[in-house]
């Protein structure tokens, strides 16, 4: 059957139950098998069902779809496709008329059913079984497998299974052997096991065509003479190209050895995600490309307390740095926590109520900051603080937490490589208010200690000016027409020589300053050389830097 990129949640999860979810399903499915039929030649199939109403419905909407495909490519689909169903609630002589218009049928036909045709029920010949929703117990599906493949002596039947399978919306084809999208193929491919052993297992030996460059399926039994492909009796077909290393490894992985596999999987996850985080302290709850590494490595460490852990498997996780004592295991596993909360929030100054990953991360952090609360083992103690400030240098402050969480997320406001501009009291970052909260740090800045106002400085935030230096600023703006005289001539006079490259001017020139002001730049310098004597050793200072000989000391 054609993969269909429908979310698999709503496939195969309990959404499914829901009528919108259960109609695009079903129309996908429908589809989807006439297709099938049309691209292999099948003539006569029974579908299962694990529900009485999907059985139904199935079957209801069959003719429907099938016009629309037949309007659509009409040499590909023929116009009418016959469909029937049957439960255990119909009376045995219903049902026998049913498979008997079933049998009776010439083009294409399709019966479906919910745990009715198994074992002891007399049925038509069929050349194809669909397993629409294999759900049902190991034997159910073995019975159904079996209807397809039960023939006469000397047949030859060739019997064709189809099973739909559902991708996910970011699944690649390298998720295969470790997708839980293919677990009803696998149900099936457990289910023919039992039929046949060896063809399953070969499945796990992956083959190449030998006259083409791509690789075709695996197939059972010798090629028949020629070189197509569609002659070949496969054993296991894709509705798209699938690499035979992908299903070999699906099938050994799932099927032929599935606990060694299994183990393969998670220390191929434990390698990825240490190269990539640079250790194994991994949240329980961690899924590493498709793989639960978290529950995995749990498993391990429990193998290990248990002596069943293999030696040479124990010595391939302690080259990964794994942890196996229980308490540093559940400490390791809150640090993963701890990691994700910060990639969230930017701090580890959380509330003592906070929660992520179903760990409660904000009391286990509380308790960390008290006395002894990393162990009163020094050296173990003293690892701990440091993988918690390789996540947050200011984990455990020497102020308030609920200080640093504020700043934390104020500072998370701030644009990188900008500083912090105006913030209006009331502006809220993750539910605080951190505009009056940094109002009340300006007007508390002498109670706040040396690394407090260190990193508001860093932030941007400016410390307010002390009494002494608000008088003094006051005192220039209101020091006198004089004082204000003084200041706009020295201003004018920086510009004339900037420009002229000199501080000869004449008595009657003007200078405009930049806000409009006009200086008579010439009678100014008349009458401070006058009045040299009455100047301050500041405002002679000022004169002299500008090139004024008179102005220097004597």
């Amino acid at each position: 059957m054609r993969d269909e990129r429908l979310t698999l949640e709503k496939l195969y999860g309990e959404e499914r139950f829901e009528e919108h979810v259960r109609g695009e399903r079903l129309a996908v499915l429908q589809a989807a098998l006439l297709e099938t039929m049309a691209e292999h030649g099948l003539e006569r199939c029974i579908t299962f069902h694990h529900r009485t109403i999907e059985a139904e419905a199935f079957s209801v909407g069959l003719g429907r779809v099938a016009g629309r495909l037949h309007a659509a490519d009409p040499e590909r689909h023929p116009e009418e496709v016959w469909s029937g169903w049957l439960s255990g609630e119909h009376e045995p002589e219903m049902r026998a008329e049913e498979l008997h218009r079933f049998g009776g049928r010439v083009g294409r036909a399709v019966m479906s059913n919910c745990r009715v045709l198994g074992e002891g029920v007399d049925c038509p010949s069929v050349d194809s079984v669909a397993l629409i929703d294999p759900k049902g117990s190991a034997v159910d599906i073995v019975q159904a497998i079996g209807r397809a493949l039960r023939q006469k002596p000397g047949q030859d039947k060739l019997a064709t299974l189809i099973v739909p399978v559902f991708l996910g919306p970011d699944e690649t084809p390298e998720d295969m052997p470790y997708s839980a999208s293919y677990r009803p193929l696998l149900k099936v491919l457990s289910g023919l096991r039992a039929h046949d052993e060896r063809a399953v297992e070969m499945l796990a030996i992956p083959s190449e065509d030998l006259h083409r460059s791509k690789p075709v399926s695996p197939w059972l039994g010798p090629a028949p003479e020629g070189d197509d492909e569609e002659e070949q009796r496969l054993l296991l077909r894709f509705g798209v190209h699938r690499d035979p290393a992908l299903v070999a490894r699906l099938v050994e992985y799932n099927l032929i050895e599935p606990e060694h596999a299994n183990w393969r999987a998670g220390h191929r996850a434990a390698v990825a995600y240490r190269e990539r985080e640079g250790d194994l302290v991994v949240p329980y709850n961690h899924v590493e490309g498709g793989f639960p590494l978290g529950r995995w490595l749990s498993d391990q460490r429990r193998a290990m307390r248990a002596g069943t852990m293999l030696p040479g498997r124990a010595e391939d996780l302690e080259a990964l740095d794994v942890v196996w004592d229980p308490a540093d295991a559940a400490w390791e596993e809150n640090l993963g926590a701890a990691k994700a909360y910060f990639a969230a929030y930017g701090t580890l100054a959380m509330p003592v109520t906070a929660m992520i990953m179903d760990r409660p991360v904000g009391q286990w952090l509380a308790n960390a900051r008290k006395k002894n609360g990393l162990g009163k083992d020094g050296a173990r103690a003293s690892r701990r603080a440091a993988a918690l400030a390789a996540i947050d240098p200011d984990w455990n402050p020497d102020w308030p937490v609920d200080w640093q969480r504020h700043y934390a997320a104020l500072k998370g406001a701030v644009a990188p490589g900008s500083v912090l501009g105006y913030v209006e009291p009331g502006a809220m970052v993750n539910g605080l208010d951190v505009g009056a909260w940094l109002v009340a740090q300006q007007d508390g800045w002498e109670g706040l200690s040396g690394g407090q106002r260190e990193r508001l400085v860093q932030l941007g935030v400016r410390p307010p000016e002390k009494p002494a230096a608000v008088a003094a600023k006051a005192r220039r703006a209101s020091g006198g027409a004089r004082a204000g005289a003084f200041d706009r001539g020295v201003a004018a006079l920086a510009q004339y020589a900037e420009r002229e490259g000199t501080v000869v001017v004449g008595r009657s020139w003007s200078e405009e300053l930049p806000d409009g002001t006009s200086v008579r730049l010439g009678v100014w310098l008349s009458n401070v050389k006058s009045r040299r004597a009455t100047l301050t050793g500041e405002q002679l200072e000022r004169l002299a830097a500008l090139g004024l000989e008179w102005a220097e000391a004597a």
